[in-house]
């Protein structure tokens, strides 16, 4: 009976656009936990013993989480159902903090990757594009890098199922558009007959693992992040489009909700939580709210 709860539940979110190829085998793992205990229903102390089987904190917590969103949808049509506490091992997961990159770092890592050998080739061209595409629409770096010839539209670039199997279409500031297009003219003629955007030297898809080696050596070069606690990421580039969009939104209760609920929607985040939390990205998006917050209980806000 837990098994087919468990079977329908992936269905209908499946059906709904995820994958839950982890969360599948966990959920399937914990019902032959219970049925080995002769359960047939979702027991708070059969949940937290099977999730205490993973080594670190951490994964015990999100084996503990997994099952507990489980618990609410089975709940609903069978009041028998459990619902165990989520901070049974310590709680919600901090994210890291990001490296939010200046203006001037923008434009030195763009310069340094125009600039990379071998002199002649088709390289400092599409990591230049690259980088530039990435600051200018937030994009994650495997949706740039999965992009095809028929996916940059007159329209904007058009991303197709990704990290949460969805498909937007983002669209683009004239500018990006030329210099995409500049960049196509000048791959079209020196690449291989493949119809990947980005490619490498030798006219194949370019793939992560150089991006990131290639990242690496620029920030090197460029001295970006120096003396930071973490490195620079290249995940930190879209974090830095988000915040900025942020920083740029209207005044008022009303245009901020459709600024964020727009901006979730433009960056594919699976929920508007994932938008809100650059809220508290930056000192300056903070000291915002903290001042909003002080003029509202002083009365001088409505």
């Amino acid at each position: 009976m837990l098994m087919q709860g468990v079977d329908s539940y992936l269905d209908i979110r499946r059906a709904a656009g995820f994958e839950l190829e982890v969360p599948g085998y966990l959920l399937r793992s914990f019902a032959r936990y219970a049925s080995e205990r002769d359960e047939q229903h979702v027991r708070t102390a059969s949940a937290i013993e099977w999730a205490s089987q993973a080594p670190s904190r951490g994964q015990r917590h999100h084996r503990l989480c997994t099952v507990v969103r489980f618990a609410r949808h089975v709940w609903v049509e069978d009041s028998r159902h459990e619902i165990p506490p989520t901070d049974v091992f310590g709680g919600k997961r901090s994210r890291r903090v990001p490296f939010i990159y200046s203006e001037d770092d923008t434009e030195r890592l763009i310069r340094a990757a125009s600039s990379l050998g071998p002199s002649g080739s088709l390289r400092p061209y599409t990591y230049g594009s690259l980088f530039a595409l990435l600051f200018a629409t937030g994009l994650r770096i495997s949706e740039a890098l999965a992009l095809r010839f028929d996916d940059v539209t007159p329209d904007g670039l058009v991303i197709r199922k990704t990290k949460f199997q969805k498909s937007r279409l983002v669209p683009l500031h004239e500018t990006v558009s030329e210099g995409l297009q500049r960049y196509l003219r000048r791959r079209k003629r020196v690449a291989g007959l493949h119809d990947w955007f980005f490619v490498s030297v030798r006219g194949r898809q370019l793939d992560r693992s150089s991006v990131h080696w290639t990242f690496r050596r620029l920030l090197d070069s460029t001295r970006i992040g120096r003396g930071t606690r973490r490195r620079p990421r290249i995940h930190d580039i879209r974090h830095t489009f988000a915040v900025n969009a942020i920083l740029a939104c209207p005044e008022g209760r009303d245009h901020v909700g459709r600024h964020l609920l727009a901006l979730s929607t433009y960056m594919g985040h699976a929920q508007i939580s994932d938008t809100y939390w650059y809220l508290e990205s930056t000192p300056q998006l903070m000291r915002d709210i903290s001042n909003a917050c002080e003029r509202f209980l002083k009365g001088t806000v409505q």
